[in-house]
């Protein structure tokens, strides 16, 4: 089968598509998973990519699509089944086209978010999709997978980010819908059914990304709360006196400043002892001052007991080194070693109760320590377990699929979910067939049958292999 794919690959593409499987290729972030795969292209065109599904098609082979690799659910990787074709979007890393006075840029999906918020702040727009990762990660890749990061609360998830896509779909035709358009009611979205689809139903190859105007000032503080109950109330304040203003509110916990002064000595806490507190920037038109804002929020939240203590950033070399801090947390807790690792969203009236009761549920499983941080303003929590000083993840091999039932069980029982901004990849196909809603999971799977009859497309990634 592979080999039928190969030659017929070899006739079809031009020199250089086709590459020796590599380890970069087979790997993820978080070494759960080796995948494996028979043959690589890397196609450089919409038609190259076209030309590489059609032969796989013939061929019944399957096609793992590949952005920057920093998926956390090991969609990316395939360890089981008949060896597919790895398709690599790397050298698909054109910037098309900019409108500044639309607002709109059309990327190749390997450009990474980097070179996309690079590309538009050259013509004095911003890309707000901001992650850790934007360096390595590629727009392709956030946009299969629906990513969200630190400014959702204003800005939306990547599908609000996005007008209009180019993708591949599983018989081989392109779609063909590169629209610039913020109104377009002509039928079924198909933009929208595939992003966070994760390459399951086709493979995204361009899109036309929104801009925006950027905030005329900027204003960034770290504010000790007395517990996350505090936190939530003083978001719903933030946001009463700054209407729209809020970009991001962050929640880090004293835990994570544990991680980090441990594995990241250098780095300067700006509220060490802080066993809760918040990150946030505001974003305010030209004549509001951000630093005189955030000055009046923070004494009216001390006033009503909301903040103890708190540091404004000065200056922005002090605002860079404030998310150093908050982007440098997901690498502390790699050097720690993870015994679970758990997105999660829930609706904000329940965070604090599932925090509180989460942490009592798990203590009486074991000893252990909890990393709780994230998202706060948008409901999206990472709510991550580490083994107890002194002990070692390998010591709880046998109970991180007990320990992870819980924390899902609690999040879904409060309306919750138990993939915010990650997705289902591999990782997570058990808990969406256990936790999904039945006809929710079947329409995905008649869609499924529809688009991609012979389950070529990412097979076992999202639906279950054999299901879909």
């Amino acid at each position: 089968m592979l080999e039928a794919a190969d030659g017929r690959l070899a006739a079809r593409l031009p020199e250089g598509v086709l590459r020796p499987v590599q380890e970069r290729y087979l790997d993820e972030p978080r070494g759960r998973y080796h995948g494996q795969a028979g043959l690589v292209a890397a196609p450089r065109s919409v038609e190259e990519v076209a030309a590489v599904v059609r032969a796989c098609a013939e061929a019944r082979v399957g096609i793992v699509p590949r952005g920057g690799g920093t998926g956390l659910v090991g969609g990316q990787v395939m360890e089981t089944g008949p060896a597919p074709l790895v398709l690599s979007l790397e050298r698909m890393v054109a910037v098309r086209a900019l409108w500044p006075e639309e607002n709109v840029l059309i990327a190749e999906a390997g450009v990474t978010l980097a070179g996309v918020r690079q590309a538009a702040e050259g013509v004095g727009r911003v890309f707000p999709l901001s992650l850790a990762s934007q360096g390595t990660a590629a727009i392709g890749g956030c946009l299969s997978t629906n990513a969200g990061g630190v400014t959702a609360l204003r800005h939306g998830t990547a599908r609000a980010l996005c007008l209009g896509i180019e993708a591949v779909l599983p018989d081989g035709s392109i779609l063909r819908d590169l629209k610039r358009l913020r109104k377009d009611n002509t039928g079924y979205d198909l933009r929208d059914l595939l992003i966070g689809a994760e390459g399951s139903l086709g493979i995204i190859t361009a899109a036309s990304l929104r801009l925006i105007v950027p905030p005329a000032g900027v204003g960034t503080a770290m504010l000790q709360v007395p517990d996350p109950a505090a936190a939530l109330s003083l978001l719903a304040l933030a946001e009463g006196h700054l209407a729209g203003g809020v970009t991001s509110f962050e929640l880090i916990s004293g835990q994570g400043l544990a991680f980090l002064s441990e594995v990241m000595p250098e780095l300067r806490q700006p509220l060490p002892r802080a066993q809760w507190s918040v990150l946030l920037e505001v974003g305010l038109p030209e004549g509001l001052d951000p630093a005189d804002a955030l000055e009046g929020l923070l004494v009216e939240a001390m006033e009503r007991g909301l903040v103890l203590d708190g540091v404004i950033a000065q200056s922005g070399a002090q605002a860079a080194d404030f998310w150093t801090l908050r982007e440098s947390l997901p690498e502390a807790n790699r050097k720690i070693g993870a015994i679970a690792s758990h997105d999660i969203s829930l609706p904000l009236s329940e965070i604090a109760g599932f925090i509180r009761d989460a942490g009592a549920a798990l203590a009486a499983q074991g000893d252990m320590r909890v990393h709780c941080f994230g998202h706060l303003g948008d409901g999206n929590l990472h709510y991550n377990l580490f083994p107890a000083a002194g002990r070692k993840r390998e010591d709880y091999d046998g109970e991180r699929a007990r320990l992870s039932a819980t924390v899902h069980e609690m999040v879904v029982t409060r309306g919750g979910s138990f993939s915010a901004e990650h997705g289902i990849g591999r990782l997570k196909v058990g808990e969406l067939a256990r936790w999904g809603d039945p006809v929710r999971l079947a329409t995905m799977r008649a869609i499924k049958a529809a688009l991609d009859p012979l389950g070529i497309m990412n097979p076992g990634a999202v639906l279950a292999a054999g299901r879909d």
